[in-house]
Formats: C-alpha cells, sequence, structure tokens
C-alpha cells in the first residue's frame, strides 16, 4: 500500500463517520470468520477423537460379545459336567448300598454259622411279625429279626456291619414287641464291626448286649 493511498484510508476513517463503521464490520467479520475456521478444525479433530473412541468401544464391544460367548460355553459345559458327576454319583451311591447290602448279608450268613456252633443249635430262625401298631418304625411294617432259643432262652439277634444308636434303639423296640405277642422276655444282642461309643452308652442302658471287635 503506498504512502498516499494510506494517507487518504487514513483520512476517511477519521472523517467519514459511515466509512468506519464499515470498516469495523469488516473486520469485526473477520475476526468471526478466523474464529469459526478455528472451531471448524477443532471440530474436526472431536470428530476424529470420537471415530477413534467408538472404534475402540466396538472392538470392546467385540470382545465382550466373544467372552460372553466363551463363558456360555462354559457354563454349559459345567451344566454337562455337573449332570455327569450327579448321575455318577447315583451310580456309585446305588453300588455302595448294594454292595453294603450283599457285605452285610454275607456277614450274616457267617454268623448264624458261628452263633449255631457256638450255641450249639441246629439253625438260626428268622421271626417276623406284621407290627400293626407302628411300635417298631411309627408306622405298621413287617419286623425281622434273627431268633434263636436255647435252654429255654430267646435270644434276638441284630447283624450290622456297622452300629448306631438307632440301631440299637430300634432292636430294643423289636424286644418290647417280641415280648408283648410272645409273652417271652428276649435276651437282645446286636453284632457289630463297628459301634460307637453313644451307641454303647445306649446299649448298656437298655440292656442290649453287643459283640464287636
Amino acid at each position: 500500500m503506498s504512502r498516499k493511498l494510506r494517507d487518504e484510508f487514513i483520512k476517511l476513517l477519521e472523517e467519514d463517520v459511515e466509512f468506519r463503521y464499515i470498516v469495523m464490520g469488516f473486520l469485526g467479520i473477520r475476526e468471526i470468520l478466523e474464529r469459526i475456521n478455528k472451531n471448524t478444525e477443532a471440530i474436526k479433530d472431536l470428530q476424529k477423537q470420537v471415530e477413534e473412541h467408538s472404534k475402540a468401544i466396538r472392538r470392546l464391544q467385540e470382545q465382550v460379545e466373544r467372552h460372553t460367548r466363551a463363558i456360555e460355553s462354559l457354563q454349559e459345559q459345567v451344566l454337562g459336567l455337573t449332570k455327569e458327576i450327579r448321575r455318577l454319583g447315583d451310580r456309585i451311591s446305588a453300588l455302595g448300598a448294594r454292595w453294603g447290602l450283599i457285605a452285610e448279608e454275607a456277614f450274616r450268613e457267617s454268623l448264624r454259622e458261628f452263633l449255631q456252633n457256638y450255641f450249639k443249635v441246629a439253625r438260626v430262625e428268622r421271626w417276623e411279625h406284621y407290627d400293626e401298631e407302628g411300635l417298631v418304625y411309627g408306622h405298621p411294617s413287617v419286623v425281622e429279626v434273627d431268633l434263636i432259643i436255647k435252654d429255654r432262652v430267646h435270644y434276638l439277634v441284630e447283624v450290622k456291619s456297622s452300629a448306631s444308636k438307632g440301631d440299637v434303639a430300634e432292636l430294643y423296640r423289636i424286644g418290647v414287641l417280641y415280648e408283648r405277642e410272645t409273652n417271652v422276655k428276649p435276651q437282645l444282642v446286636i453284632v457289630t464291626c463297628f459301634i460307637d461309643e453313644r451307641a454303647k452308652r445306649v446299649a448298656e442302658k437298655l440292656g442290649v448286649k453287643v459283640i464287636t471287635y
């Protein structure tokens, strides 16, 4: 800009109010445009950041979905294993119960031979009676127990691989039922491989003889 043109421009600013306002308006618009440009650039930067964050969020969502599917798969596997373990446990329990019955019956048969030799009797009988009043088990049921009669003494013998105080009390109630039905007071005997101390104390209190190792 030449000096002459500059002087004229300054003179117009000083003398022409309308021209001065025009220039001021132009300068204001320019400043606004510059600010808009800056804001536009800032918005573009924010948009880029938002896009990057959106991509990161999508990646996280995909990972969460994969992990969720993996967890669901593991849950299904665990549920399947739980069912298999339960079925196996049922089979083991059934086998254990069956083996326990077989072992106890074998033990019972061996003991019967021993008792026959010990008491010098021909055989060990099995006393059975329908307990209509439910004296023994609390409800009507068939009651069974081994019976030995020697020298007019009636022995009621219960054989258990292991005996609890409940077994002792059960034999005692059978003895009460036997006496009620036959008018003969029996001698009560439990033969077992194992009996705990509480059962021993109950047996002593109820007059039940215990034969064990």
